[in-house]
């Protein structure tokens, strides 16, 4: 499947893209092309765009997200860049995107299937199944209630079973429980 090539025209419409974070330097000298009804505004360049913006995650018809230079939170004005080349179609119904949690920090992340390297293997679901399998994995690496009735002896390495096992396979979470009982 060829990526779309995106462009100041049709960048806002159905996309997926991972910005990142840059210091408001690095656009001093540049010109506002474009300013949103939200109050966002739009720098174009020949290899990205600069978005000045408070907001992030879910815009319009878009997941938009942001890597942060630091902690970041949402209602602060923020600029983010992305190249053309990141962004890639988006609906709601087909299955674009596969979850990454990294184990040491325990972040829990979503990709565009098109960003895959190296053909690994992942599983792949669509915006509204990807955000219900982050929230259940979040609470799997927080909370402690979800294992009350779960035969384990060590809750780390059960965590660490549950997580790898909705991240690589279809089961739910459920089914994924029951083997525990």
């Amino acid at each position: 499947m060829a990526n779309k090539t995106y462009n100041k025209l049709n960048f806002h419409s159905y996309t997926f893209c991972i910005w990142k974070e840059v210091l408001f330097s690095e656009i001093s000298d540049l010109k506002i092309n474009y300013k949103s009804q939200s109050g966002s505004q739009y720098i174009f360049t020949a290899e990205g765009l600069y978005r000045i913006s408070n907001h992030w995650g879910r815009v319009a018809n878009c997941h938009w997200r942001l890597i942060p230079l630091a902690d970041f939170k949402n209602q602060n004005t923020i600029v983010g860049f992305a190249n053309w080349t990141d962004f890639y179609s988006n609906d709601d119904t087909s299955k674009l995107f596969f979850i990454k949690v990294n184990d040491q920090t325990n972040e829990v992340s979503f990709y565009h299937k098109l960003s895959l390297q190296n053909q690994e293997k992942v599983i792949l679901r669509n915006a509204k199944e990807t955000a219900k399998t982050i929230q259940i994995i979040k609470k799997i690496l927080t909370e402690t209630d979800w294992s009350k009735y779960l035969k384990y002896e060590d809750l780390d390495i059960l965590r660490k079973e549950i997580v790898n096992e909705l991240v690589n396979s279809e089961k739910s979470f459920l089914e994924i429980k029951k083997q525990y009982l």
